[in-house]
């Protein structure tokens, strides 16, 4: 996104569009637009609803006292911004390239559970299925249906960590 937002704790406004994350985010696109056979599905970002929200780890230290609302740091806030439509689409295209036996191989982005469904058929169709979560654990039930797991960006995969109820793709041997 490369709107402006106020920042609620240093009073100020915040140009996201010349973060290194949108830097990042918009050549990786460029460049995966290159690839042969490639199709990025993007979707719409919910811009007048994002908003700065207290992260949970400072709500929890307010609510039983170990933090005081004066000793909020820049670190206890969080930027919430979301997406919407994307999992419909890459959906959708999945499980249209599946049936109709366009495509040996799916390389999926994304550490979305919400993919389970799609990922399930595609790969009862014959279909292997990759998972590049860029780094971010990913839970059980998306990592039983998969084929394997890999990363486009090392920077990124290095710094996955484990969380409960997640596996943390450093540590599996679904590697390809």
């Amino acid at each position: 996104m490369d709107k402006t937002i106020y920042n609620p704790f240093t009073k100020s406004n915040v140009n996201l569009g010349k973060s290194p994350t949108y830097e990042w985010t918009n050549a990786f696109f460029e460049e995966l637009k290159k690839k042969r056979k490639f199709a990025i599905r993007l979707g719409q970002l919910a811009v007048q609803q994002a908003n700065y929200n207290l992260s949970q780890k400072a709500f929890k230290k307010l609510c039983n006292g170990t933090l005081n609302f004066s000793d909020l740091s820049e670190s206890d806030i969080i930027l919430n911004i979301d997406q919407k439509g994307v999992d419909m689409k890459i959906g959708l295209d999945i499980a249209s390239l599946s049936y109709k036996h366009q495509i040996d191989q799916i390389i999926l982005i994304s550490g979305d559970s919400n993919f389970v469904s799609a990922s399930k058929l595609a790969r009862r169709e014959g279909i292997d299925f990759i998972l590049d979560p860029l780094g971010a654990t990913i839970k059980p039930a998306l990592f039983e249906h998969i084929d394997g797991l890999r990363s486009c960006d090392k920077n990124f995969y290095n710094s996955a960590s484990s969380k409960k109820n997640k596996v943390d793709i450093s540590k599996t041997n679904k590697q390809i």
